[in-house]
């Protein structure tokens, strides 16, 4: 993560870029889904939003990154050493898990940890990729390409927040809230409807048509690239900016009221686009409220 290409040194993508910092100071906007061309800067900004946001604090050495203050969303290990008094608490980075597309199952759910049962017997789980992502970010790049299997999988946690693992005489649960972010190109192949209603905003990119903004991505690019340290050190100010002002929005967007002629138009503009359900009025709400509070 400390050598992450800086997010405020991208070139362009304002609306990639913008609808990143929304889902940042709200998560409850759903997942960004992108699509467009290779090389346009979708994983450096995924990764590069993920250094501006403030460390977590976390539940001990807990692999489900659980939260101290959510005794409720407690992991069964973390529930007891609280019952005891001997929860401790610590700081760590946001997670962004990268979901490969020929991962197993058992990588992304989690499994029997089979070290431990061959070595001692014992039946002790293994946590996936989904307890990873807990608290931070899930990229899947080709999202459109995805197993079926996988697409259920996620399906099913996106919509509760909670991964519910049985196997092998195991029943484990455990949260896994994260914002999804989906990469793709639309010519590869079509996103199944179920997942597409997963993603609560979705933006097209493409490469700069100019050749100044396309020579100023290659000179950023080669300069990073060569001396990481010095480059970070040059756009340190403005991500600290960024920083501060994503900080300041989560502190206050609470307290954004939005009046009801914001509503009506939200719910009129899905009418006539003959949107079904009503999540698209309450994304459109909570983006709003999220750019207001930015």
């Amino acid at each position: 993560m400390g050598q992450s290409y800086p997010f405020s040194a991208i070139v362009g993508q304002a609306e990639m870029k913008l609808a990143l910092m929304l889902a940042a100071v709200d998560p409850r906007i759903g997942g960004i889904l992108v699509f467009g061309d290779r090389g346009t800067g979708k994983t450096t900004a995924v990764r590069g939003l993920a250094r501006l946001l403030p460390p977590m604090t976390v539940a001990g050495d807990c692999r489900y990154n659980c939260e101290p203050a959510d005794t409720a969303d407690f992991c069964p290990r973390c529930r007891a050493e609280a019952g005891s008094g001997r929860l401790k608490s610590r700081k760590a980075p946001v997670p962004v898990i990268d979901l490969p597309l020929g991962a197993s199952e058992d990588r992304v759910a989690g499994a029997l940890d089979l070290e431990k049962a061959l070595v001692s017997g014992e039946k002790a789980f293994e946590p996936g990729l989904l307890a990873s992502a807990h608290r931070g970010f899930l990229y899947i790049d080709e999202v459109n390409l995805l197993e079926d299997h996988l697409v259920d999988l996620l399906l099913d946690v996106a919509a509760s927040g909670v991964n519910v693992v049985e196997r092998e005489g195991l029943s484990i649960r455990h949260p896994a809230r994260f914002v999804l972010v989906g990469s793709g190109n639309p010519e590869e192949g079509e996103l199944r409807p179920q997942l597409l209603d997963r993603f609560g905003l979705s933006v097209e990119v493409a490469s700069p048509k100019d050749v100044p903004s396309r020579v100023e991505v290659v000179k950023r690019r080669d300069a990073f690239d060569r001396n990481p340290e010095a480059f970070l050190e040059l756009w340190k100010r403005k991500d600290a900016a960024l920083r501060m002002k994503i900080g300041k929005a989560r502190e206050r967007i609470d307290a954004i009221e939005t009046p009801d002629r914001v509503l009506e138009f939200a719910s009129g503009l899905c009418l006539m686009l003959g949107v079904d359900g009503l999540r698209g009025e309450l994304t459109l709400m909570r983006s709003a409220r999220a750019l207001t509070a930015l």
